[in-house]
């Protein structure tokens, strides 16, 4: 292994980017969005990695999806818009300071440009499981108030999701994201009113990895 291998254990113990996380999320707090913090970008760091893994790839490749699903919401201590290609920018500075390779920063930095549904794309492995662990991170805990979600629609859907899970079938070759959600709290339609887009673009990334991508709702399959 090259000695500029930076890992993922590294980018987590990096005072640096674990502040550009925290204050990224305490604007996102101030503009209304749900958590952006540490429980989301460690959660997509490990589905990412988990993803690829799965699909048998190299340790190496999955430590890098670790890393950019780690360090892919940096960009919002920026501002919210064009959040992921200042986050790759602050990505490349970062990285290439650490002393990791120009092909390994490479990698990261387009997972990161790549990931915000507007202009999403995915363009390599690493960008596509990024997507997938990303746009499907919804769950009652990103809600940082539960007083929001009658007037956000946002709030409600998350606030609305009991469980969710990214299932990998390999046989049949499907990625499938399994919700149960109180519909009493938000109705299914909410869900795809908002989400609908980031759903096509997860079916679009498991389809570059070879897979196909479903989503199963209180025992439904709707894609």
């Amino acid at each position: 292994m090259e000695n500029n291998y930076i890992t993922f254990e590294q980018i987590k113990k990096s005072p640096e980017i674990r502040t550009y996380i925290q204050r990224a999320d305490e604007s996102l707090t101030a503009l209304g969005y749900t958590e952006h913090s540490f429980a989301h970008v460690t959660k997509c760091a490990v589905v990412a990695g988990t993803i690829l893994e799965k699909l048998g790839y190299d340790a190496h490749t999955t430590d890098l999806a670790r890393i950019a699903g780690y360090m892919h919401d940096i960009g919002n201590v920026v501002n919210r818009h064009d959040h992921a290609q200042s986050g790759a920018i602050m990505a490349f500075r970062i990285l290439d300071k650490m002393g990791m390779s120009p092909d390994d920063v490479s990698a990261i930095i387009t997972a990161i440009g790549n990931h915000d549904e507007a202009t999403a794309a995915p363009v390599n492995a690493i960008s596509a499981a990024l997507i997938l662990a990303d746009k499907t991170d919804v769950r009652r805990s990103r809600v940082r108030s539960n007083a929001t979600i009658d007037f956000d629609i946002h709030d409600r859907v998350n606030y609305a999701v009991e469980s969710s899970e990214l299932i990998f079938d390999e046989a049949q070759k499907t990625l499938t994201q399994r919700m149960t959600i109180d519909t009493e709290i938000c109705p299914v339609m909410e869900y795809f009113e908002i989400f609908l887009s980031r759903m096509l673009l997860c079916r679009k990334s498991a389809e570059y990895l070879g897979v196909k991508f479903h989503i199963d709702i209180n025992g439904h399959v709707l894609l």
